[in-house]
C-alpha cells in the first residue's frame, strides 16, 4: 500500500477528520473495530435466539401455556423497547464505546443470572434486566462502526457487523439443538454461557476506539486527533504535524435538531414503520418457529433440528446484501429483501410437507436477515452527528414495541387460523414495511452528515 499525506482540500483548507477517516482504505483498525463490535453483536444474536429454544424446553418441563410461552419471549423485548431509546441518547451524550461497553456488561450479568431462575417469575425479571442491555447495544454497535467505515464501503462492513447476528443465532441453533434437550438442566447450562458479554465488555472498553465523529461534536480535538492517526497509520499514511481542520456540526450537543424536525421528519416516519414491521415479523417468526413445530406435531428433537437448518439461510443473506448495498444501493437492497421475505412468508404459510417447510423456512432466513442488513447500513446514515445516536436508537425502540406485540399476537393468531394465518400476517407486515422503505433516502456513496 502506497503512502500519501494527507492532501488539502479544494481552495487550500485541511481535511477535516471525517474528510481523513472516509478516504482511507479498509486497515487493520477497521478490521479490528469490525471484529470486536462483531463478537459483541453475535454475543447478542446468540441470547436472543436462545431463547425460542430455551421456551420449547420450558413449555415441556414447567408446563407453561402459551400465553406464558409468549411473555417469556415478550418481556425482554420490553426491556430492548427501553434500552434501544437510552442507550441511544446516552451514546450521543457520553459516547458510543462507553454505552457499547456498560450494555454489554448488564445483559451478560443478567443472561447467567437468569440461569437461576426457580419460577416464570423469576425468569421474567431476568429477562427483563437482559433486554435492557441487548436493547441499547445493538444501535450504538452498528452506529460506532458506521462512524469509522471508509465511506466507498460503509454500508458493506456495518452489513458484515450484521453478519455476525447469523454467526450468534446459528450457535444458539446448536447449543439449543445439542445441549438443551441433553438434560433437565440443559436450559440452564445454555443461559450460563449467556454470562460471556459480561467478561467481553471489559475488551471492549479498552480495546476499541471512541467515534472521531462524536468526539468532534464535542469539543474533544486532542482525542479525536489520535484516533485518527492511529487509523492513517494503519493504512501507511504519513499524516501532517498540525492538528484537526475544525468539524462544522451546524450546532451544539444542546440545540441539535429532532428526529421529528422539518428535515428529518419524511426519514424518521420511513425509518420507525420499517422497523415495527419487520421486527414484529421476524422476531414472531424466529421466536415460535421451533414451538410451531412442535405444536404441529413434530417431536422436540425433530423441531430443534428443523430449527438449525432453518438458521443456515441467515448467513448467505447478509453475504448478498452486503453486495448489493454497494452496487444496487441500501433503499433498493432493502425493498427486495422485505418482498422477498413476505413471499416467503406467505410460501410457509402454504407448506404442507417436510421439503416444504425446510424451504420456505431457509428462504424466510437468507431474505429477512438480508433485509436486516441492509436496514442497519442505512439507518445510521440518515440522520446527522448529533442526533444519530438517539435517531437509530429511537428507531430501534419503536421497534421493540412490535417485538414485544408479535409473540403475544402469536397465540391469538393460532387459535384464529393456525400457523397459516400466524404467517400470512407476518407476510403482510413485511410488504408493509417494504412499502414504508422508499420514504427514505438512498445514501450510497454520500459522507455521513455531520
Amino acid at each position: 500500500m502506497s503512502e500519501a499525506a494527507p492532501q488539502p482540500a479544494a481552495g487550500g483548507t485541511t481535511l477535516t477528520a471525517t474528510e481523513r477517516l472516509d478516504d482511507l482504505p479498509f486497515t487493520r483498525r477497521h478490521r479490528q473495530l469490525l471484529v470486536g463490535s462483531g463478537i459483541g453483536w453475535a454475543l447478542d444474536a446468540f441470547d436472543v435466539g436462545l431463547v425460542a429454544y430455551v421456551l420449547l424446553a420450558l413449555r415441556v418441563q414447567w408446563d407453561l401455556t402459551a400465553g406464558e410461552s409468549s411473555w417469556v419471549a415478550s418481556i425482554g423485548f420490553v426491556g430492548m423497547a427501553i434500552g434501544a431509546s437510552l442507550g441511544g441518547l446516552l451514546a450521543d451524550r457520553i459516547g458510543r464505546r462507553q454505552v457499547f461497553a456498560l450494555t454489554l456488561l448488564v445483559y451478560g450479568i443478567a443472561s447467567g443470572a437468569s440461569a437461576l431462575s426457580w419460577s416464570l417469575g423469576a425468569l421474567l425479571v431476568f429477562r427483563f434486566l437482559v433486554g435492557l442491555g441487548l436493547g441499547a447495544e445493538l444501535p450504538v454497535a452498528s452506529t460506532l462502526v458506521s462512524e469509522f467505515a471508509p465511506r466507498r464501503i460503509r454500508g458493506r462492513v456495518v452489513v458484515m457487523l450484521e453478519a455476525f447476528w447469523a454467526v450468534g443465532w446459528t450457535a444458539a441453533a446448536l447449543v439449543g439443538f445439542l445441549l438443551v434437550p441433553a438434560s433437565d438442566d440443559g436450559w440452564r447450562w445454555a443461559l450460563v454461557l449467556g454470562a460471556v458479554p459480561a467478561l467481553y465488555a471489559i475488551v471492549v472498553r479498552r480495546g476499541l476506539p471512541e467515534s472521531v465523529r462524536f468526539l468532534m461534536s464535542h469539543g474533544r480535538q486532542a482525542e479525536a486527533e489520535r484516533v485518527v492517526r492511529q487509523f492513517e497509520e494503519s493504512a501507511g499514511v504519513r499524516y501532517s504535524p498540525g492538528p484537526l481542520a475544525q468539524e462544522d456540526t451546524g450546532a451544539g450537543a444542546a440545540d441539535a435538531p429532532g428526529v421529528w424536525s422539518r428535515g428529518l421528519r419524511r426519514r424518521t416516519t420511513g425509518l420507525w414503520l420499517v422497523w415495527f414491521f419487520v421486527n414484529f415479523s421476524y422476531y414472531g417468526a424466529f421466536t415460535w418457529i421451533p414451538s410451531l413445530l412442535f405444536e404441529d406435531g413434530f417431536t422436540v428433537v425433530r423441531s430443534l433440528e428443523f430449527t438449525l437448518i432453518i438458521t443456515l439461510g441467515q448467513l448467505p443473506g447478509y453475504a448478498v446484501s452486503a453486495w448489493l448495498v454497494e452496487s444496487w444501493g441500501r433503499r433498493r437492497t432493502l425493498s427486495v429483501f422485505l418482498v422477498g421475505s413476505a413471499v416467503a412468508a406467505l410460501l410457509y404459510s402454504a407448506a404442507d410437507s417436510d421439503p416444504a417447510i425446510l424451504t420456505a423456512g431457509i428462504l424466510l432466513s437468507f431474505f429477512n436477515l438480508g433485509a436486516w442488513g441492509a436496514l442497519y447500513a442505512l439507518t445510521p446514515e440518515v440522520y446527522p452527528t448529533l442526533v444519530r445516536g438517539r435517531g437509530a436508537g429511537s428507531a430501534a425502540g419503536f421497534g421493540r414495541i412490535a417485538s414485544i406485540l408479535a409473540p403475544l399476537s402469536v397465540p391469538l393468531l393460532l387459535g384464529s387460523g393456525g400457523t397459516a394465518l400466524v404467517f400470512v400476517v407476518f407476510g403482510a407486515a413485511f410488504a408493509v414495511a417494504a412499502a414504508a422503505s422508499w420514504l427514505l433516502p438512498e445514501t450510497r456513496g454520500r459522507a455521513l452528515e455531520d
